[in-house]
Protein backbone atom coordinates (compact mmCIF):
# COMPACT_ATOMS: atom_id res chain seq x y z
CA UNK A 1 0.00 0.00 0.00
CA UNK A 2 3.29 2.19 0.73
CA UNK A 3 4.01 1.56 -2.71
CA UNK A 4 1.19 2.83 -4.14
CA UNK A 5 0.12 5.55 -2.23
CA UNK A 6 4.08 7.06 -3.11
CA UNK A 7 2.75 6.51 -6.87
CA UNK A 8 -0.62 8.23 -6.78
CA UNK A 9 1.06 11.31 -4.52
CA UNK A 10 3.55 11.69 -7.04
CA UNK A 11 1.31 11.45 -10.09
CA UNK A 12 -0.74 14.40 -8.16
CA UNK A 13 2.14 16.81 -8.67
CA UNK A 14 3.83 15.87 -11.77
CA UNK A 15 2.49 16.36 -15.45
CA UNK A 16 0.85 13.56 -17.00
CA UNK A 17 3.88 12.83 -19.64
CA UNK A 18 6.14 12.04 -16.49
CA UNK A 19 3.77 9.86 -14.47
CA UNK A 20 4.07 6.68 -16.51
CA UNK A 21 7.77 7.03 -16.32
CA UNK A 22 7.92 6.99 -12.86
CA UNK A 23 5.14 4.57 -12.39
CA UNK A 24 7.32 2.44 -14.71
CA UNK A 25 10.22 2.78 -12.15
CA UNK A 26 8.83 2.50 -9.18
CA UNK A 27 7.41 -0.91 -10.28
CA UNK A 28 10.51 -1.90 -11.69
CA UNK A 29 12.78 -1.39 -8.54
CA UNK A 30 10.56 -1.81 -5.12
CA UNK A 31 9.94 -5.01 -3.74
CA UNK A 32 10.70 -6.99 -6.71
CA UNK A 33 12.29 -10.39 -6.62
CA UNK A 34 14.74 -10.35 -10.00
CA UNK A 35 15.59 -13.31 -11.77
CA UNK A 36 17.95 -13.95 -15.09
CA UNK A 37 15.59 -16.56 -16.85
CA UNK A 38 12.29 -17.07 -15.86
CA UNK A 39 9.67 -19.74 -17.91
CA UNK A 40 6.56 -19.56 -17.57
CA UNK A 41 4.36 -22.69 -17.36
CA UNK A 42 5.36 -26.35 -16.49
CA UNK A 43 4.77 -28.22 -19.30
CA UNK A 44 6.53 -30.50 -21.60
CA UNK A 45 7.94 -27.17 -23.44
CA UNK A 46 8.83 -25.15 -19.91
CA UNK A 47 10.32 -28.26 -18.30
CA UNK A 48 12.65 -29.25 -21.15
CA UNK A 49 13.70 -25.53 -21.58
CA UNK A 50 14.53 -25.64 -17.64
CA UNK A 51 16.60 -28.88 -18.04
CA UNK A 52 17.91 -27.84 -21.71
CA UNK A 53 19.31 -24.42 -19.94
CA UNK A 54 20.40 -26.77 -17.66
CA UNK A 55 23.17 -28.56 -19.40
CA UNK A 56 25.10 -24.92 -20.27
CA UNK A 57 25.22 -24.56 -16.56
CA UNK A 58 22.29 -21.72 -16.75
CA UNK A 59 20.01 -21.70 -13.64
CA UNK A 60 15.79 -20.67 -14.59
CA UNK A 61 12.94 -20.19 -12.54
CA UNK A 62 9.63 -21.79 -13.27
CA UNK A 63 6.58 -20.07 -12.61
CA UNK A 64 3.64 -22.62 -12.72
CA UNK A 65 0.07 -21.30 -12.07
CA UNK A 66 -1.12 -24.80 -10.58
CA UNK A 67 -0.60 -26.31 -7.48
CA UNK A 68 1.92 -29.24 -7.83
CA UNK A 69 2.84 -30.48 -11.83
CA UNK A 70 -0.10 -30.46 -14.21
CA UNK A 71 -0.48 -34.82 -14.34
CA UNK A 72 -3.75 -35.80 -15.58
CA UNK A 73 -4.21 -36.99 -18.33
CA UNK A 74 -3.26 -40.45 -20.70
CA UNK A 75 -0.36 -39.96 -22.93
CA UNK A 76 1.92 -38.47 -25.55
CA UNK A 77 2.65 -40.07 -29.02
CA UNK A 78 7.04 -39.31 -29.77
CA UNK A 79 8.32 -39.57 -32.69
CA UNK A 80 11.89 -39.76 -33.42
CA UNK A 81 12.22 -36.03 -33.55
CA UNK A 82 10.91 -36.08 -30.27
CA UNK A 83 13.42 -38.59 -28.41
CA UNK A 84 16.37 -37.21 -30.15
CA UNK A 85 15.04 -33.75 -28.29
CA UNK A 86 15.15 -35.76 -24.85
CA UNK A 87 18.29 -37.39 -25.77
CA UNK A 88 19.87 -34.44 -26.11
CA UNK A 89 18.88 -33.24 -22.58
CA UNK A 90 19.68 -36.23 -20.99
CA UNK A 91 16.26 -38.45 -20.09
CA UNK A 92 15.46 -39.93 -23.55
CA UNK A 93 17.12 -43.63 -21.98
CA UNK A 94 15.47 -43.53 -18.65
CA UNK A 95 12.05 -43.43 -20.77
CA UNK A 96 12.63 -45.66 -23.31
CA UNK A 97 12.96 -48.08 -21.15
CA UNK A 98 9.22 -47.83 -19.53
CA UNK A 99 7.55 -47.84 -22.92
CA UNK A 100 7.22 -50.33 -25.80
CA UNK A 101 8.84 -49.56 -29.07
CA UNK A 102 5.92 -49.79 -31.35
CA UNK A 103 6.41 -52.05 -34.65
CA UNK A 104 3.53 -50.83 -36.84
CA UNK A 105 -0.31 -50.16 -37.41
CA UNK A 106 -3.35 -51.61 -38.64
CA UNK A 107 -6.39 -49.81 -40.40
CA UNK A 108 -9.84 -50.94 -39.72
CA UNK A 109 -13.09 -50.01 -41.00
CA UNK A 110 -15.90 -49.48 -38.87
CA UNK A 111 -17.49 -53.04 -39.73
CA UNK A 112 -14.26 -54.51 -38.44
CA UNK A 113 -12.40 -54.90 -42.36
CA UNK A 114 -8.92 -54.56 -42.53
CA UNK A 115 -7.80 -51.92 -44.53
CA UNK A 116 -4.11 -51.73 -44.42
CA UNK A 117 -0.94 -52.61 -42.18
CA UNK A 118 2.93 -51.48 -42.63
CA UNK A 119 5.77 -51.56 -40.37
CA UNK A 120 7.26 -48.62 -39.16
CA UNK A 121 10.84 -49.79 -40.19
CA UNK A 122 9.95 -50.83 -43.38
CA UNK A 123 11.50 -47.90 -45.26
CA UNK A 124 13.00 -46.30 -42.21
CA UNK A 125 15.53 -48.22 -39.66
CA UNK A 126 15.61 -45.54 -37.44
CA UNK A 127 12.30 -44.93 -36.84
CA UNK A 128 11.27 -44.81 -33.44
CA UNK A 129 7.60 -44.17 -31.80
CA UNK A 130 6.18 -45.02 -28.53
CA UNK A 131 3.00 -44.10 -26.74
CA UNK A 132 4.30 -42.13 -23.44
CA UNK A 133 2.81 -41.37 -20.21
CA UNK A 134 2.25 -37.61 -19.76
CA UNK A 135 2.52 -38.28 -16.23
CA UNK A 136 5.76 -39.97 -16.45
CA UNK A 137 7.13 -37.85 -18.77
CA UNK A 138 6.74 -34.00 -16.30
CA UNK A 139 8.45 -35.90 -13.06
CA UNK A 140 10.99 -37.42 -15.32
CA UNK A 141 11.71 -33.89 -16.33
CA UNK A 142 11.60 -32.14 -13.58
CA UNK A 143 12.83 -34.65 -10.91
CA UNK A 144 16.54 -34.10 -12.92
CA UNK A 145 15.79 -30.26 -12.20
CA UNK A 146 17.58 -28.56 -8.78
CA UNK A 147 15.04 -28.28 -5.75
CA UNK A 148 13.07 -25.38 -5.74
CA UNK A 149 13.31 -24.66 -9.27
CA UNK A 150 9.44 -24.75 -9.71
CA UNK A 151 7.24 -22.34 -8.18
CA UNK A 152 3.73 -23.27 -7.86
CA UNK A 153 0.55 -21.51 -7.40
CA UNK A 154 2.32 -18.47 -9.13
CA UNK A 155 -0.37 -17.73 -11.82
CA UNK A 156 0.36 -14.83 -14.06
CA UNK A 157 -1.40 -11.74 -14.12
CA UNK A 158 0.06 -9.19 -15.90
CA UNK A 159 3.04 -8.50 -18.05
CA UNK A 160 4.99 -5.75 -18.48
CA UNK A 161 7.98 -4.18 -20.10
CA UNK A 162 10.76 -2.19 -18.62
CA UNK A 163 11.25 1.12 -20.15
CA UNK A 164 14.48 0.31 -21.60
CA UNK A 165 13.42 -2.97 -22.60
CA UNK A 166 15.71 -4.91 -21.08
CA UNK A 167 13.24 -6.13 -18.25
CA UNK A 168 9.84 -7.77 -18.18
CA UNK A 169 7.99 -7.75 -14.96
CA UNK A 170 5.62 -10.38 -14.72
CA UNK A 171 3.11 -9.73 -12.00
CA UNK A 172 1.17 -12.87 -10.01
CA UNK A 173 -2.27 -13.22 -9.09
CA UNK A 174 -1.03 -13.30 -5.17
CA UNK A 175 0.86 -10.00 -5.13
CA UNK A 176 4.36 -11.22 -5.89
CA UNK A 177 6.51 -9.21 -8.61
CA UNK A 178 9.39 -10.85 -10.80
CA UNK A 179 11.16 -9.15 -12.78
CA UNK A 180 13.34 -11.01 -15.50
CA UNK A 181 15.88 -10.45 -18.04
CA UNK A 182 14.50 -13.15 -20.19
CA UNK A 183 11.30 -14.72 -20.39
CA UNK A 184 10.25 -18.05 -22.06
CA UNK A 185 6.70 -18.52 -21.89
CA UNK A 186 5.37 -21.41 -22.07
CA UNK A 187 1.77 -21.14 -20.89
CA UNK A 188 0.10 -23.74 -22.97
CA UNK A 189 -2.96 -23.61 -25.84
CA UNK A 190 -4.73 -20.23 -24.00
CA UNK A 191 -1.67 -18.42 -23.40
CA UNK A 192 -2.11 -15.30 -21.71
CA UNK A 193 1.52 -13.98 -22.64
CA UNK A 194 0.64 -14.81 -26.71
CA UNK A 195 -2.36 -12.77 -26.37
CA UNK A 196 0.09 -9.86 -25.13
CA UNK A 197 1.77 -10.24 -28.10
CA UNK A 198 -0.68 -9.89 -30.05
CA UNK A 199 -1.63 -13.60 -31.10
CA UNK A 200 -5.31 -14.31 -32.23
CA UNK A 201 -6.85 -17.49 -30.42
CA UNK A 202 -6.71 -20.45 -31.53
CA UNK A 203 -9.29 -21.70 -33.54
CA UNK A 204 -11.92 -24.52 -32.84
CA UNK A 205 -10.53 -27.29 -35.73
CA UNK A 206 -14.07 -28.91 -35.73
CA UNK A 207 -13.46 -32.06 -33.13
CA UNK A 208 -13.53 -33.23 -30.00
CA UNK A 209 -11.63 -35.96 -28.63
CA UNK A 210 -11.90 -38.25 -26.05
CA UNK A 211 -8.53 -40.16 -24.39
CA UNK A 212 -7.95 -42.29 -21.64
CA UNK A 213 -5.13 -45.28 -20.43
CA UNK A 214 -6.48 -48.44 -20.42
CA UNK A 215 -4.51 -50.38 -16.84
CA UNK A 216 -3.76 -54.36 -17.08
CA UNK A 217 -2.17 -55.41 -13.56
CA UNK A 218 -1.94 -58.51 -14.86
CA UNK A 219 -0.50 -57.64 -18.28
CA UNK A 220 -1.99 -56.33 -21.32
CA UNK A 221 -2.50 -58.63 -24.33
CA UNK A 222 -1.73 -56.51 -27.12
CA UNK A 223 1.28 -56.21 -29.85
CA UNK A 224 3.12 -53.25 -29.84
CA UNK A 225 1.01 -52.02 -32.82
CA UNK A 226 -0.86 -48.92 -33.95
CA UNK A 227 -4.68 -50.01 -34.13
CA UNK A 228 -6.99 -47.56 -35.99
CA UNK A 229 -10.23 -48.04 -37.00
CA UNK A 230 -12.13 -45.29 -39.00
CA UNK A 231 -15.97 -44.82 -40.01
CA UNK A 232 -17.86 -41.71 -41.05
CA UNK A 233 -17.38 -38.59 -39.28
CA UNK A 234 -15.78 -40.67 -36.48
CA UNK A 235 -12.02 -42.60 -35.74
CA UNK A 236 -10.89 -44.62 -33.22
CA UNK A 237 -7.80 -46.30 -31.52
CA UNK A 238 -5.56 -47.91 -29.05
CA UNK A 239 -1.84 -47.90 -28.45
CA UNK A 240 -0.11 -50.21 -26.25
CA UNK A 241 1.68 -48.17 -24.11
CA UNK A 242 4.17 -50.49 -21.59
CA UNK A 243 3.71 -53.99 -20.71
CA UNK A 244 0.57 -52.96 -18.42
CA UNK A 245 -0.76 -49.66 -19.81
CA UNK A 246 -3.21 -49.18 -23.30
CA UNK A 247 -3.82 -45.36 -24.49
CA UNK A 248 -6.78 -45.30 -26.37
CA UNK A 249 -8.83 -42.50 -28.26
CA UNK A 250 -11.94 -42.03 -30.18
CA UNK A 251 -12.88 -39.11 -31.82
CA UNK A 252 -15.99 -37.54 -33.26
CA UNK A 253 -17.17 -34.51 -35.43
CA UNK A 254 -18.80 -31.48 -33.36
CA UNK A 255 -20.01 -28.17 -34.83
CA UNK A 256 -19.22 -26.54 -31.14
CA UNK A 257 -16.68 -27.58 -27.94
CA UNK A 258 -19.68 -27.92 -26.13
CA UNK A 259 -19.29 -27.67 -21.98
CA UNK A 260 -16.28 -27.95 -20.60
CA UNK A 261 -16.99 -31.75 -18.62
CA UNK A 262 -14.35 -33.13 -15.92
CA UNK A 263 -16.86 -35.98 -14.69
CA UNK A 264 -15.61 -39.43 -15.54
CA UNK A 265 -18.29 -41.60 -15.49
CA UNK A 266 -19.93 -38.92 -18.03
CA UNK A 267 -17.01 -38.74 -20.05
CA UNK A 268 -16.59 -42.47 -19.22
CA UNK A 269 -20.47 -42.99 -21.04
CA UNK A 270 -19.99 -40.44 -24.01
CA UNK A 271 -16.88 -42.33 -25.22
CA UNK A 272 -18.50 -45.75 -25.19
CA UNK A 273 -21.41 -44.43 -26.82
CA UNK A 274 -19.82 -42.99 -29.63
CA UNK A 275 -18.28 -46.68 -30.50
CA UNK A 276 -20.67 -49.10 -28.93
CA UNK A 277 -22.07 -50.28 -32.41
CA UNK A 278 -18.59 -51.17 -33.86
CA UNK A 279 -18.18 -54.86 -34.52
CA UNK A 280 -14.74 -53.89 -32.15
CA UNK A 281 -15.12 -54.99 -28.79
CA UNK A 282 -11.47 -53.80 -28.09
CA UNK A 283 -12.44 -50.53 -27.68
CA UNK A 284 -15.19 -50.89 -25.08
CA UNK A 285 -13.13 -52.96 -22.78
CA UNK A 286 -10.36 -50.51 -22.56
CA UNK A 287 -12.71 -47.75 -22.02
CA UNK A 288 -14.06 -50.06 -18.96
CA UNK A 289 -10.36 -50.49 -17.55
CA UNK A 290 -9.53 -46.97 -17.83
CA UNK A 291 -8.41 -45.55 -14.23
CA UNK A 292 -10.98 -42.07 -13.39
CA UNK A 293 -8.05 -39.51 -13.91
CA UNK A 294 -6.92 -40.92 -17.16
CA UNK A 295 -10.05 -39.53 -18.54
CA UNK A 296 -9.87 -36.69 -20.65
CA UNK A 297 -12.12 -34.96 -23.18
CA UNK A 298 -10.49 -32.04 -25.59
CA UNK A 299 -12.00 -29.72 -28.07
CA UNK A 300 -9.14 -29.49 -30.72
CA UNK A 301 -7.64 -26.57 -31.37
CA UNK A 302 -5.30 -24.78 -33.71
CA UNK A 303 -3.67 -21.09 -34.56
CA UNK A 304 -1.96 -21.30 -38.04
CA UNK A 305 1.05 -18.84 -37.99
CA UNK A 306 0.49 -17.02 -41.23
CA UNK A 307 3.62 -15.59 -43.24
CA UNK A 308 3.53 -11.80 -42.52
CA UNK A 309 -0.04 -11.76 -40.57
CA UNK A 310 1.42 -13.12 -37.34
CA UNK A 311 3.20 -11.69 -35.03
CA UNK A 312 7.34 -12.84 -34.29
CA UNK A 313 6.77 -15.21 -32.06
CA UNK A 314 8.87 -13.26 -29.03
CA UNK A 315 8.59 -9.14 -27.91
CA UNK A 316 11.82 -7.44 -26.66
CA UNK A 317 13.27 -10.17 -24.34
CA UNK A 318 9.98 -12.34 -23.88
CA UNK A 319 9.99 -15.72 -26.22
CA UNK A 320 7.39 -18.33 -27.04
CA UNK A 321 7.68 -21.87 -27.18
CA UNK A 322 5.59 -24.92 -27.69
CA UNK A 323 1.75 -24.71 -27.42
CA UNK A 324 1.77 -21.26 -26.50
CA UNK A 325 2.74 -20.31 -30.23
CA UNK A 326 1.92 -23.00 -32.44
CA UNK A 327 -0.82 -25.32 -31.14
CA UNK A 328 -1.79 -27.62 -33.57
CA UNK A 329 -4.34 -30.53 -33.88
CA UNK A 330 -2.97 -34.38 -32.85
CA UNK A 331 -3.48 -35.63 -36.22
CA UNK A 332 0.42 -35.50 -36.72
CA UNK A 333 1.49 -36.64 -33.59
CA UNK A 334 3.94 -34.10 -33.94
CA UNK A 335 2.93 -31.52 -30.79
CA UNK A 336 4.81 -32.68 -27.87
CA UNK A 337 7.95 -33.28 -30.26
CA UNK A 338 7.96 -29.91 -31.62
CA UNK A 339 7.56 -28.55 -27.90
CA UNK A 340 10.64 -30.34 -27.48
CA UNK A 341 12.16 -29.30 -30.36
CA UNK A 342 11.34 -25.97 -29.80
CA UNK A 343 12.93 -25.95 -26.00
CA UNK A 344 16.27 -27.31 -27.93
CA UNK A 345 16.47 -24.71 -30.23
CA UNK A 346 15.72 -21.73 -28.34
CA UNK A 347 17.71 -23.11 -25.53
CA UNK A 348 21.27 -23.53 -28.06
CA UNK A 349 20.40 -20.36 -29.05
CA UNK A 350 20.04 -18.06 -25.85
CA UNK A 351 22.96 -19.65 -24.47
CA UNK A 352 25.16 -18.95 -27.21
CA UNK A 353 23.83 -14.85 -27.43
CA UNK A 354 24.22 -15.05 -23.04
CA UNK A 355 28.01 -15.92 -23.46
CA UNK A 356 28.74 -14.05 -26.61
CA UNK A 357 29.50 -10.66 -27.02
CA UNK A 358 28.51 -10.21 -30.33
CA UNK A 359 24.63 -11.97 -30.55
CA UNK A 360 21.90 -10.20 -28.73
CA UNK A 361 19.47 -12.12 -26.49
CA UNK A 362 16.83 -10.54 -29.40
CA UNK A 363 19.20 -12.00 -32.19
CA UNK A 364 18.47 -15.65 -30.87
CA UNK A 365 14.96 -15.08 -30.42
CA UNK A 366 14.61 -13.66 -34.02
CA UNK A 367 16.85 -16.65 -35.16
CA UNK A 368 14.81 -18.85 -33.17
CA UNK A 369 11.85 -17.88 -35.10
CA UNK A 370 12.81 -17.98 -38.11
CA UNK A 371 14.16 -21.96 -37.60
CA UNK A 372 11.08 -23.09 -36.01
CA UNK A 373 8.56 -21.68 -37.93
CA UNK A 374 9.76 -23.23 -41.10
CA UNK A 375 8.90 -26.24 -39.20
CA UNK A 376 5.98 -25.54 -37.09
CA UNK A 377 3.89 -23.90 -39.82
CA UNK A 378 3.57 -26.70 -42.15
CA UNK A 379 3.03 -28.96 -39.74
CA UNK A 380 -0.03 -27.50 -38.26
CA UNK A 381 -1.70 -26.83 -41.64
CA UNK A 382 -0.86 -30.51 -42.53
CA UNK A 383 -2.31 -31.64 -39.44
CA UNK A 384 -5.20 -29.77 -39.33
CA UNK A 385 -6.30 -30.85 -43.04
CA UNK A 386 -5.45 -35.05 -42.16
CA UNK A 387 -7.88 -33.90 -39.47
CA UNK A 388 -10.36 -33.03 -41.82
CA UNK A 389 -9.83 -36.08 -44.38
CA UNK A 390 -9.76 -38.57 -41.87
CA UNK A 391 -13.04 -37.48 -39.99
CA UNK A 392 -15.07 -36.28 -42.99
CA UNK A 393 -18.44 -37.59 -43.56
CA UNK A 394 -18.38 -38.34 -46.72
CA UNK A 395 -18.82 -42.56 -47.85
CA UNK A 396 -16.23 -41.99 -50.69
CA UNK A 397 -13.33 -40.41 -48.79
Amino acid sequence: MALISSILQHAKSHSSSKISTYIQRRLFSNDVTKENIVIVGAGIAGLASALSLQRFGIRSLVLEQAESLRTEGSSITLSKNGWKALDAIGVGDELRSQFLDLQGVVIKSDDGKELNSFGFKDEDKSQELRVVERRVLLETLASKLPPNSISFSSKLSNIETSENGTNTLLQLQDGTRVSAEVVIACDGVWSPTAKWMGFRQPKYAGHIAFRGLGYFPEGQPYEPKVNYTYGSGLRSGFVPASKTKVYWFVLCNSSSPGPRITDPSILRQQAKELVRDWPVADMLNLINLTPDDTLTRNPLYDRWLWPVISPPPFSGRTVLAGDAWHPMTPNMGQGACCALEDSIVLTEKLAEAMKSKHISVEDAFKAYGSERWRRVFPLTVMANRVGALLQSENKLI
